[in-house]
């Protein structure tokens, strides 16, 4: 985002008059939520000072904030106090889709004997981000950060992507059961020198539990850059 955010967080940034993260918000009131807590770091003072204590939106907001930039493995850590025994829904500052696509994660989710779920979309480079697949019933089976394009081509010979299929792209929303923490804690720095979270749900696949799948249809905006957010200042997105 460049100049963008030398004073203010991405999550602040403004479409439509507002910041991200309310409109994010504002999505998930939608399905009855009611308490949030919003891990903060650059500029975090302009999250909190905005939002408060969340009664202005008739929420309650905690915050708690990421000191060392570690990477998203060690981020949802740092809510476990707030999230107790309860199931949570985790979601990127920067990605904005409809209301009711929350609505239909906590529908999937309760399906049964899921200890999370994961949402994916098509069309997206996955070189830039995380790569699923699935079984026949849609529960992930693999989950590869950011693959090369030898990673492709040896997943193509396994099997794992085939033509005309179609090839899933971590869209970065999920619900967990606080099971995840047994995972997060465990984790060691990856290649790129940070604690992922995919490496925390693989780890969850492999111990056998159960991660549900759900293909976000419609609206999903990654605000990546600078063209994106003008984008949807234009209601192009």
């Amino acid at each position: 985002m460049k100049e963008l955010t030398d004073a203010v967080p991405k999550p602040m940034l403004r479409v439509q008059g507002r910041p991200i993260v309310e409109h994010i918000i504002e999505g998930l009131i939608a399905t009855g939520i009611r308490e949030f807590c919003i891990i903060t770091g650059w500029h975090a003072e302009v999250v909190e000072s905005y939002l408060g204590d969340g009664s202005r939106l008739g929420v309650t907001v905690h915050y708690a904030r990421q000191i060392v930039q570690d990477g998203t493995g060690k981020a949802p850590e740092l809510a476990k106090e707030f999230v107790g025994s309860d199931n949570f829904l985790l979601t990127y500052g920067d990605i904005l889709v409809k209301p009711e696509t929350y609505q239909l994660m906590l529908k999937r989710f309760g399906e049964g004997g899921f200890s999370g779920l994961v949402t994916v979309t098509v069309g997206e480079d996955v070189t830039k981000g995380g790569l699923n697949c699935f079984d026949e019933q849609f529960c992930l089976r693999r989950l590869i950060e950011k693959p090369n394009s030898a990673q492709l081509d040896q997943l193509r010979a396994e099997g794992w992507l085939k033509s005309g299929q179609p090839v899933w792209y971590n869209a970065g929303i999920y619900i967990f059961r606080p099971v995840l923490f047994d995972f997060t804690g465990r984790l060691q720095k990856s290649p790129r020198g940070e604690y992922e979270l995919t490496d925390a749900i693989s780890a969850m696949v492999a111990a056998g539990h159960r991660i549900a799948g759900m293909e976000i249809a419609g609206r999903w905006v990654d605000v990546r850059d600078p063209g994106v957010l003008a984008a949807l200042e234009k209601g192009h997105l």
